[in-house]
């Protein structure tokens, strides 16, 4: 078993004589080299720099980035970066490649949007251009996520004038047509495309997308996107961009398995890479984790609703309450556990595959607003969703693999607070078999559930649909090949 020790290179921290020189904004708070020597230690950071390059310096206070006094402003409503934003923001703001490794809920759309529109602002485009002026480009694995990460950007770039199109699946394409069209309107210069592979792709070929002019480069939440199977359409939408050192690229994953390693090595520059943690994916450290096993899985829906009642959750309330995110693991389940809490009297909406588009970002508008206080979702919201308020995740079903687990009840616990997940399980169909995995996630977390210990604790060996059961390092890359000699 690969050995998951959290070791720290010292090699890689910085002295006092690399702290970065006094930014032109507030700098009362520059940090020692024994402050970020325990704010490493404290986060389980490791900075792999290139051979030959200078130590990343992290930025522990705000006020040491320099940057425009409006991006600041966008940064009122934190007590202080979270350790991936600390630890990738000086590299990027230099221009460096970036591969960014931290559990759901860390933070990483200001870790990459923050220095791209750094960069933007620095390099401004000419808004008499009838052309294509994108040059920022972030690829998401799903809508949902496209959307959220759109939102974002856009919102930081409106007091510079820089706009921001989402394009993704699911809807009739000629209103993103237009939108790319219209690169220059009312006062704004779109320069910023977030979106989902095969929607990007489709649009380059069809000739309404120009790639072209792309010089900074994110590819958000890669492992899932590989693990999706769109390693292909990545590799074309990277061909249509600016390339070598022309294109920054910055990588940013739950995990860091060999598909996302031979990625980063085919289209990044000698990356910087930064790890919260570990390179394997590990639960929220801020969740408590509750766990019930079930002898008859009829009796779930009472539980369900005994929970909802001890959280103190209100059947309708206002925007400031509490949200509750249940996951079901198949479209019809989603649908009959919403209608059964509407039933009950609660204001509950569903996210699934079987709903529109527009009634999914609805559904999903209302959770966020508070609209709608319980949400019942497929796995299509168990990834990097940033909803606020969410108190409890309950995995009415468990899903198909551990890292889906973590993945869903990292909805909760996020920004820094506290939040709590309880989890349903059988025993039945393929919950056996992941007994184990659980079982240590719960043990790696502080938490136990004894009564998992009546199911096989074997741990399977991690696959891969395409590498099988040999797609991670088991073999050491820096290994001699042994000259074999027949006689």
């Amino acid at each position: 078993k690969k050995d998951k020790k959290r070791h720290k290179d010292t090699s890689l921290r910085p002295s006092e004589s690399n702290s970065p020189s006094k930014p032109s904004t507030s700098t009362t708070n520059v940090p020692s080299s024994t402050d970020v020597d325990a704010f490493l230690s404290k986060h389980a950071v490791t900075i792999h720099v290139p051979e030959g390059s200078d130590p990343v310096t992290p930025v522990l206070f705000f006020d040491q980035l320099d940057v425009p006094s409006e991006l600041h402003s966008a940064l009122k409503g934190f007590k202080e970066p979270t350790p991936i934003q600390a630890c990738s923001w000086p590299p990027a703001l230099q221009g460096k490649d970036v591969v960014g490794i931290a559990e759901t809920g860390s933070g990483k759309t200001l870790a990459f949007g923050l220095p791209a529109l750094a960069r933007l602002i620095s390099s401004p485009s000419s808004t008499k251009n009838k052309g294509t002026t994108v040059s920022v480009l972030v690829v998401a694995p799903t809508r949902e996520l496209a959307i959220q990460t759109h939102d974002t950007l856009a919102a930081l770039g409106e007091p510079f004038g820089i706009a921001s199109v989402a394009v993704f699946g699911g809807v009739d394409k000629a209103p993103q047509v237009r939108s790319l069209k219209n690169a220059n309107k009312d006062g704004k210069t779109t320069r910023i495309i977030v979106g989902t592979p095969g929607r990007i792709l489709d649009l380059v070929n069809d000739g309404a997308c120009d790639l072209s002019r792309v010089t900074y480069l994110v590819l958000d939440e890669a492992d899932r996107m590989l693990d999706k199977g769109f390693e292909n359409d990545i590799r074309a939408i990277i061909s249509h961009t600016k390339q070598g050192a022309e294109r920054q690229t910055l990588m940013f994953s739950a995990t860091w398995p060999e598909a996302v390693r031979r990625l980063a090595g085919s289209f990044q520059r000698d990356p910087v890479r930064v790890t919260v943690g570990s390179d394997d994916l590990t639960a929220n450290s801020r969740v408590e984790q509750t766990v019930e096993v079930f002898d008859d899985s009829r009796s779930k829906d009472q539980r369900l609703l005994k929970h909802l009642r001890s959280l103190s959750h209100k059947k309708s309330g206002s925007p400031e309450d509490a949200r509750i995110l249940v996951f079901a693991l198949y479209k019809k389940e989603a649908t009959r556990v919403e209608y059964m809490l509407r039933d009950q009297g609660y204001s509950v909406a569903g996210l699934h595959g079987d709903l529109s588009q527009s009634a999914r970002m609805e559904a999903l508008d209302n959770f966020k607003a508070g609209r709608t206080g319980l949400l019942v979702a497929t796995d299509v919201a168990a990834r990097g969703l940033d909803i606020p308020n969410v108190a409890a995740v309950v995995n009415y079903t468990f899903p198909l693999t551990i890292e889906d687990y973590i993945h869903r009840i990292g909805r909760t616990g996020r920004g820094g607070k506290s939040g709590k997940s309880i989890t349903f399980f059988t025993g039945d169909g393929h919950e056996r078999a992941l007994a184990g995995e659980l079982a240590r996630v719960l043990r790696e977390s502080g938490f136990e559930c004894e009564g998992l210990r009546k199911f096989p604790m074997t741990i399977k060996k991690k696959t891969h649909s395409v590498y099988g059961a040999f797609f991670k390092d088991d073999i050491p890359m820096d290994t001699k090949p042994t000259k074999i000699t027949f006689d």
